[in-house]
């Protein structure tokens, strides 16, 4: 089982919850204030808890969609919002918070080849193309056990030790369903290539001159 961190809340100390809930609205931040003087808002999956009591200043990092409408809807409620270097803009909440926002940056899309395939599946089939062993047609086959009769051009493998041969089209299909497959490429770097070399041999000492 995967350990780690599954999700952060930030707490905000702010003097009004009902103004602070005001002003992350304009956010796209919904919720009630509690009972406890804790409020609780959420926006899509994100949560920010909200206590009301003592102001203690922090600073709150945004990503938004769109800038320049965040930016009209807190100057048309009243908000100050200054422009900083680097795209980003900085303004105040209710509770003296500082609050920075900008774009959310742009996750690189993986590599992919002219045929729309993406690079490492690519790679994997030109590897088992300069190899032996390989059928001569798909393994996988269809979703309801018809038999693909186009050749079969990438290795798959698990942590099991379950392997399978399969054309492109059922690879990318199997590498998206069957999470813990991956591609084995056999490239030099496998446990073939790693074994041999640990192969005994004879100690250059032990043979007669």
């Amino acid at each position: 089982m995967r350990s780690g961190v599954q999700a952060q809340v930030p707490v905000l100390n702010v003097g009004d919850a009902d103004a602070a809930g005001r002003f992350y609205a304009l956010f796209g931040y919904t919720g009630q204030p509690g009972e406890d003087g804790r409020s609780r808002l959420r926006c899509g999956d994100l949560t920010l808890l909200l206590v009301e009591g003592a102001a203690a200043p922090a600073t709150l990092c945004l990503h938004v969609d769109d800038v320049a409408a965040t930016t009209e809807r807190l100057v048309a409620a009243g908000h100050r919002v200054e422009h900083a270097p680097g795209g980003e803009c900085r303004t105040v909440d209710p509770g003296g918070n500082t609050i920075l926002f900008a774009r959310s940056p742009r996750v690189p899309a993986p590599r992919v080849e002219p045929d729309g395939r993406p690079a490492p599946v690519r790679r994997a089939a030109q590897v088992a193309a300069r190899r032996d062993g390989a059928p001569g047609h798909c393994q996988i086959g269809g979703p309801r056990g018809e038999p693909c009769a186009e050749p079969a051009e990438v290795k798959l493998a698990d942590s099991w030790g379950d392997t399978v041969w399969g054309c492109l089209t059922h690879a990318d299909e199997t590498l998206v369903h069957a999470r813990g497959a991956f591609v084995a490429t056999e490239d030099g770097t496998g446990l073939a290539a790693y074994l041999a070399a640990r192969q005994a041999r004879p100690d250059p000492a032990a043979v007669p001159g």
